[in-house]
């Protein structure tokens, strides 16, 4: 499904399931760098248990045209623009890493659309280590593995291969879209006060060996929420919507059907 935000074209994964306004409507955020694809196991699966499921490529990323958006709010005022287009008035919202940034502060802003939220290996704060950040400005290519070895558990080889190189496949691709994306979560402080206004049912869903989100970070996140579950993976790191989809997408279904 692809429609028009500010003249540029915005790509969502077409699960091959016609929009049903009588199903509840579930929109899913990619993190830094990444798009639609790392959602592949998760989409249809979601989309067979009866929800509408809207995985998107934010600006710039995949095959979604325009700029990357330099910061979180800008990346929710687009968000806003999409659920207008699209009518949606009251639905479920679920993003890793960066989008679970993104998650937060929409919800923040427009509390009264959002009727759950999941949150996996995210936390109300991501600070990036500046030699990442910097590696990334320069459109150096490392950038990709060096982000990816501190995102998995373990120290195997990733399955398929490093999944930001499928997506990322040049320098000027790094400096322009995860060295944008590394920056806006660097420089998000309002999460702390975001917090605040969330009042719907929230999950959780965190890596055992997460060093980019450590797990002691995610459950303080948690506990500033009064309607939050949380599901701890074990041998798992930051990169759950990969290393372990399949127990991710259950609890996430099992969580949404609450």
């Amino acid at each position: 499904m692809d429609f028009l935000i500010d003249d540029n074209k915005v790509f969502s994964l077409d699960t091959g399931e016609k929009f049903n306004d009588k199903k509840n409507t579930l929109i899913l955020i990619h993190g830094s760098g990444q798009s639609h694809v790392v959602w592949s196991l998760t989409s249809q699966y979601l989309s067979d248990q009866n929800y509408n499921v809207i995985t998107l490529d934010l600006p710039g990323h995949g095959n979604s045209e325009g700029k990357s958006l330099k910061s979180i709010e800008q990346m929710v005022d687009w968000l806003e623009k999409v659920t207008n287009k699209l009518k949606l008035k009251n639905f479920y919202l679920c993003g890793h890493s960066q989008g679970c940034l993104i998650a937060l502060e929409y919800a923040n802003k427009y509390p009264e659309k959002v009727k759950k939220i999941i949150f996996i290996g995210g936390s109300y704060e991501i600070p990036v280590n500046k030699s990442l950040i910097d590696l990334a400005r320069a459109g150096n290519m490392e950038s990709l593995n060096l982000m990816m070895k501190w995102a998995y558990g373990s120290s195997k080889q990733f399955i398929g291969g490093n999944p930001l190189q499928k997506i990322l496949n040049s320098s000027r691709e790094v400096q322009e879209i995860l060295a944008v994306d590394l920056i806006a979560c660097n420089n998000y402080k309002n999460g702390i006060n975001a917090i605040k206004n969330i009042k719907c049912p929230t999950l959780f869903i965190f890596g055992e060996l997460d060093k980019m989100i450590r797990l002691e970070k995610g459950k303080e996140f948690a506990s500033l929420l009064p309607e939050s579950t949380i599901h701890i993976i074990k041998n798992c790191g930051h990169m759950i919507i990969l290393e372990k989809a399949f127990e991710m997408r259950e609890k996430m279904a099992e969580f949404l059907r609450l």
